[in-house]
């Protein structure tokens, strides 16, 4: 099992703040996962080839890549983020919340898709999905597919479970609805932080090659951070990439988890 959500901001966030109070120890999700290095590998000893597949796109079988995902958005900070990324020409992975996110921000999922980033969900409403009924879960799932459909005319590929929390059955539907799981390897807390330099440094700190990183764009001390975070990262050799991006030439099957 995992983790994530909530600070500094009230209202709507209560629920996904408690939820993230129960910190809970990598690894323990309760079905096995991949790591990105063996989603490549699965490619290259089928075919007998190693690479990055598309012409000009990143080997991260030979380049130190990591992924930069941001979950629970979009929000009000959003588009100062995408500001920053297209500044700095670095990709991320968004895992969008379906209710009061993209159904209030509509423009700004838009946006993300088409400045080149990973659209994927994270749930309509953030329930605890092994909490809930098989029916309870695809609910919580095809809504928001459906909603990011009808802004970007394409269904994502990819979710992340609210607190990294996923079982047989969670991952069963994940697979009848196309969606494979990513979890990650280092998040700074910053649903429990304001402190930007705090944010920074937990996150550097914990960078590794094949990473993936877990930050929220809706709390007010994430944003500012992450202008060094790229800055920094960049210095000690780390390519920025998108969670397909580091798996390729593998993809990202339905129903499987993925972890570094």
């Amino acid at each position: 099992m995992f983790r994530n959500k909530p600070g500094r901001r009230r209202g709507p966030a209560v629920a996904i703040l408690a939820a993230a109070s129960l910190i809970l120890a990598l690894g323990g999700c309760g079905v096995d996962a991949v790591t990105p290095g063996e989603a490549r590998g699965e490619v290259a000893d089928s075919d007998g080839k190693g690479g990055a597949g598309a012409a000009g796109a990143v080997d991260c079988g030979k380049a130190k890549c990591i992924a930069l995902t941001f979950d629970a958005g979009p929000g009000k900070d959003t588009p100062r983020l995408l500001d920053i990324l297209k500044e700095k020409k670095v990709p991320a992975t968004f895992f969008l919340l379906g209710k009061k996110h993209v159904d209030r921000y509509p423009q700004v999922v838009k946006r993300i898709a088409d400045e080149g980033h990973e659209v994927a969900n994270h749930t309509w409403t953030h329930r605890i999905l092994t909490d809930l009924e098989a029916d309870q879960v695809r609910d919580e799932l095809s809504r928001t597919q459906e909603a990011i459909q009808r802004i970007t005319g394409r269904k994502p590929t990819l979710m992340r479970p609210p607190q990294g929390r996923t079982d047989d059955m969670v991952s069963e539907v994940s697979r009848e609805l196309g969606l494979a799981q990513i979890l990650w390897s280092v998040t700074a807390k910053d649903y429990a932080t304001t402190d930007s330099a705090l944010i920074h440094q937990r996150t550097v700190d914990g960078a590794e090659g094949d990473g993936i990183i877990l930050l929220h764009d809706i709390y007010d001390g994430t944003v500012p951070a992450v202008p060094g975070i790229i800055d920094e990262l960049k210095r000690r050799g780390f390519t920025f990439v998108t969670v397909p991006q580091l798996l390729a030439p593998g993809k990202a099957e339905p129903g499987t988890v993925y972890r570094p």
